[in-house]
Order: C-alpha cells, then sequence, then structure tokens
C-alpha cells in the first residue's frame, strides 16, 4: 500500500504571484529562484508554471543542466558561478550565466582560450559578508572582466541585502546606500531587491529583482504569512487518519511519553512524519485541519507516524484527509510552532510524499 502523504502543488498560484510581483516592480525585470528543486515544489514543474519569468536563478550549474533539458530558453543564471576552470565549458554549451563573486573565478576566466562571451553577473559585498567582492574592488573588477575578450559587454552588477526582512532597520538602508555609492557612476543593469525588499524597500527595486519565497506564497518577514502581503500558498501537505483509538485517562503518547491524556479519549493516528519532511521539532497543541477543522498534535512526531486529539472530532473516520499546512492552513504557523522558517519546511518535503499537480488559480 502506498503512503497516504500528498504535497499539491498550486501552479495558478504562482503564476499569480509573479504577477503580482510585477505589479509591485512594474520597472524591473523578475529573476525567479528556483535553486533547493524549486524551494521544494520541483525545479522543472515551477518553470513551466513561471515561464513568464525574464530569467532564472540557480544555485548550481546541475539545475541549469535540468531547466535546458526541460526546454527553458530563459536566461540561467547560477548564482555560486563557476568552481573551476572545467565548469566554463559546461555554461558555455547550456548558455548559463554566472555571477562572479571572487579574484579567483575572474583569473580562470582570463586564463580561459575560449574566447566566446560569457554573460556575467558582478556581485558586490554590500555587508551580508558571505559572497562578494569588496566595493572598494568592485571598479577594478569590473574593468578588468570587461576588458577580457571572454566576457559579453553587459555586466549587470548585483547584491544580497542581509536583513531586508527587517523593515524598521538600519541595515537595509545603510546597504542601499552602499550599492549606489559603488554603482551610481556605472551604465549597467543591477539587481539588489530580495522577496522581503520587492515588498518592503521599492526603492532597491533597479533594472532587476530577484524573487524567491514570493513566488511560492511564502512569508518574507516575521510574524506574518505570505497572504498577508497578497501572496497566494503554493504548496499543499496533507494525509489521511489510518487509525482510531480509544486511549485511558493518565496513558502517555508516543515516544518518551512527552503528553498525558487528560481524560478517556480519542486518538487519531495521521500518515504524516519527519521521514515525510514534517518537523519532528513540531511540539504538542502544534494546528493541523481534519475536515476543515481545527485539531492538534499530541505527542512526538514520529517518522512515520504523528497523533491527533481527536476530542473535538466525534464525526472523525479512517481515511479522512488532513492538511498539515496549505492556504486554509499557512505554513508560516507550523514554522513558528517547530522553531523553523517556511523555506525549510517546503524544502524539506521528501522524495516519497506523492506530488499532484493543481492548474487552477486559488481564490482571492
Amino acid at each position: 500500500m502506498s503512503r497516504s502523504a500528498i504535497a499539491t502543488i498550486h501552479l495558478g498560484a504562482m503564476r499569480s504571484n509573479l504577477q503580482r510581483i510585477r505589479l509591485l516592480a512594474p520597472h524591473s525585470r523578475v529573476m525567479a529562484v528556483v535553486k533547493a528543486d524549486g524551494y521544494g515544489h520541483g525545479l522543472e514543474r515551477v518553470a513551466r508554471a513561471l515561464a513568464a519569468a525574464d530569467a532564472f536563478g540557480v544555485a548550481s550549474i546541475a539545475d541549469g543542466q535540468r531547466l535546458r533539458a526541460a526546454g527553458v530558453a530563459q536566461r540561467v543564471v547560477v548564482l555560486s558561478g563557476i568552481d573551476e576552470a572545467g565548469d566554463l565549458a559546461e555554461v558555455r554549451r547550456l548558455d548559463l550565466d554566472i555571477v562572479v563573486h571572487h579574484q579567483a573565478q575572474i583569473e580562470l576566466i582570463a586564463a580561459e582560450r575560449d574566447l566566446r562571451p560569457l554573460r556575467v553577473w558582478l556581485k558586490l559585498d554590500t555587508g551580508m559578508h558571505r559572497l562578494g567582492v569588496a566595493p572598494e574592488c568592485a571598479a577594478a573588477l569590473r574593468d578588468a572582466l570587461l576588458a577580457m575578450p571572454q566576457i559579453a559587454r553587459e555586466i549587470v552588477v548585483m547584491s544580497h541585502f542581509a536583513s531586508s526582512d527587517d523593515y524598521d532597520g538600519a541595515k537595509t538602508p545603510a546597504q542601499l546606500i552602499q550599492f549606489h555609492t559603488s554603482t551610481d557612476q556605472w551604465r549597467c543593469a543591477r539587481s539588489i531587491a530580495n522577496s522581503a525588499a520587492i515588498v518592503g524597500y521599492t526603492d532597491s527595486q533597479l533594472e532587476w529583482v530577484r524573487a524567491g519565497g514570493l513566488l511560492y506564497g511564502l512569508s518574507v518577514v516575521a510574524g506574518k504569512t505570505g497572504a498577508d502581503f497578497g501572496f497566494r500558498p503554493a504548496m499543499s501537505l496533507s494525509s489521511k487518519l489510518i487509525a482510531i483509538n480509544r486511549v485511558a485517562k493518565g496513558e502517555c503518547i508516543g515516544y518518551g511519553e512527552t503528553w498525558q491524556c487528560p481524560e478517556d479519549m480519542d486518538i487519531g493516528i495521521v500518515a504524516m512524519g519527519y521521514g515525510d519532511g514534517y518537523p519532528r521539532s513540531a511540539p504538542s497543541g502544534t494546528a493541523v485541519l481534519l475536515n476543515g477543522r481545527r485539531a492538534s498534535i499530541v505527542g512526538r512526531v514520529s517518522m512515520d507516524l504523528m497523533s491527533v486529539d481527536l476530542r473535538a472530532h466525534a464525526d472523525a473516520r479512517i481515511n479522512h484527509r488532513v492538511l498539515l499546512w496549505g492556504p486554509q492552513l499557512p505554513v508560516e504557523l507550523l514554522a513558528d510552532a517547530a522553531g523553523t522558517i517556511s523555506y525549510e519546511l517546503t524544502c524539506g518535503v521528501t522524495r516519497r510524499v506523492m506530488v499532484l499537480e493543481d492548474e487552477t488559480a486559488l481564490d482571492d
């Protein structure tokens, strides 16, 4: 018997989310970030749904291979760039863009004999301190790239915000000032706005914006859901009841006996666990929806199963569906309960979960 866990991917919601981003950033081209297998929604599936995007951002050349094999014709930007000289032949074969964020990458390109031009994005470190060249070195490195016959004339300059989800903080405005100070003298396309900045810092919407979480209807600000910003969840995770047990008052539920029945009661067993990607850290009291009404997890989530309190669900029956997250139960609520973020949850859905596609747009 196959497992009952199902991830439904709402392709219409993704298309709607892309349209909303274009409304919010009407003067910018949109790079759809599809790394981590499309944030767990399926790389090729997401690219098909977001065919109207101007470019796709990926983490690796391997993702570029998959997109080209799927027939994607748009620009595909490898956000971490190249790691070794041998990468350049494949970049050219697949016609990929690469991000340059370190002097060593420039040296790899300069040493290559193939002079067919590469499309390059030069990344500046304006305060994230992860990848990127120092602003004081940027002009010299850009000049060095432009002097190479291997580099296409149009170099896009980019950076990455560290705290763009903090709309009251000083970090993001300071990074934006640094970015403008370093690049305003250049006549080139630029990109610094990520999902949170698209919503909260409209002055960061330059020639390109890079949308990730928003495309999947995921929150970009703590304490908010994607729906709070007008975006539609692109994934529902559900399963079903496979057992209903009567358990006596005082008996404990699950591993470690972390939850005790306060009275004689029915306990429902759901075919869902951390082996499917549901977080083990979700505590007792975490909400699920059974037949559209709230129920609560009790005891520890195990690898394949979880237990739910059925005291308010006298009508519950085996095979009734249980929603773990989706449009009616924002994934952000589970993320908050489990001490993580929604991105980690959608990226963590495992291969044993059946995937279904929903082409319809969700209602407003």
